[in-house]
């Protein structure tokens, strides 16, 4: 299996190196010009059509039943929250499964791969992004000999990845499959900058630990707990998803393009142990906390046993002699034996709290 590149290496190597992989990907993309990639907001619609090395491009899902009737044509369709009336539309012009129709329009799957009449595939994965925390948006593929249907939220936005650096159209025209590849490659390699962001978090969490153990840190600490749950169901399938892919033979697939899609489940296989990696940082960190809260603990009940130690002694004292002669010790009638007495327990309990000093308990 094929690993190149900075994506080979673990999040700790990147981070050792950032300077420079910022450098080549801007001048990266000083010399390519960055094409739109898809549908970035809701309702929007983006069609293009490949044939005989010339492409158009719509906006309207009317035009494609007329773009899918040329002969050779090769069909990107993408749909940013799609109405129930353009699926309809869509899925008709198509001829899908309407199976596959009330998937897309429900929206509430889990990362999966289906096969209809072996002819058309319908995928399902998750794009991440990181505001503050770390989401999961679903994005549905349908892939047939002619055509990919993409539907999303607008996850993919205008990211590129090399694939498509040359434009969708470039892609497009070495197949539908290949454009399926050149997505999912861009939604996978999205999931490397949110985990490298989850990681400094927990760095972060880490040190503050250290510092003062407040609830505010274990709060985020079962935060990032919750978190990294949801990114491993959202991503774990994934590798089953690719795994069928390159283990199958399906005729939406052309053989040549099935090593590409190998490296994408290379990447998900490294996607998966930095997950791994990060939950059990994770449950380091709570360890970690509760055994500084354990300690704490621990002091403070040294020191209180310490007060008691010195406590126990004067009252000790105070018992034996009885505060009967008080009022005589405050009127000046009092032997001076009573005040040698409450000067010797003085300078004991000063004794102590001098020794409990020396031993770290008060």
């Amino acid at each position: 299996m094929a690993a190149t590149g900075s994506k080979g290496r673990s999040r700790s190597e990147r981070k050792r190196a950032p300077r420079r992989r910022d450098v080549a990907a801007q001048t990266t993309a000083d010399a390519v010009e960055t094409k739109e990639l898809g549908a970035d907001r809701p309702g929007d619609v983006r069609i293009v059509c490949c044939q005989g090395g010339k492409s158009t491009t719509s906006t309207d899902v009317a035009d494609l039943a007329k773009l899918l009737r040329g002969e050779g044509s090769k069909v990107w369709v993408d749909l940013a929250s799609p109405s129930p009336d353009e699926i309809r539309i869509v899925a008709d012009a198509l001829g899908l499964h309407p199976l596959i129709a009330e998937d897309i329009a429900e929206r509430n799957e889990r990362s999966k791969v289906e096969t209809f009449d072996q002819d058309v595939i319908h995928i399902v994965l998750f794009a991440l992004s990181y505001e503050g925390e770390a989401a999961a948006s679903e994005v549905d593929f349908v892939l047939g000999k002619r055509y990919l249907l993409s539907v999303h939220d607008g996850a993919l936005g205008d990211k590129t990845t090399a694939p498509l650096r040359q434009g969708v159209e470039h892609a497009l025209e070495k197949g539908p499959d290949y454009l399926l590849y050149a997505l999912a490659d861009t939604i996978v390699d999205g999931y490397f900058p949110v985990l490298d962001r989850i990681g400094d978090d927990i760095d972060s969490l880490q040190d503050r630990v250290m510092e003062k153990a407040s609830d505010w840190t274990l709060q985020r600490l079962f935060g990032l707990k919750r978190e990294l749950a949801s990114l491993r169901r959202a991503t774990s399938p994934a590798r089953e998803i690719f795994a069928q892919l390159t283990n199958r033979e399906l005729p939406a697939l052309d053989p040549s393009h099935v090593v590409y899609f190998r490296d994408v489940y290379d990447h998900l296989i490294r996607v998966a142990d930095e997950l791994d990696n990060d939950r059990d940082l994770v449950a380091g960190t709570l360890d970690i906390y509760v055994s500084i809260v354990n300690n704490d603990l621990s002091r403070i009940m040294k020191r209180l046993t310490g007060v008691t130690v010195i406590l126990a002694g004067i009252g000790a004292v105070a018992g034996i002699f009885g505060m009967s002669e008080a009022g005589n010790a405050f009127n000046g009638a009092e032997a001076g034996g009573f005040w040698l007495v409450t000067a010797a327990v003085v300078l004991l309990a000063v004794g102590a709290a001098v020794l409990l000093r020396r031993f770290d308990w008060i």
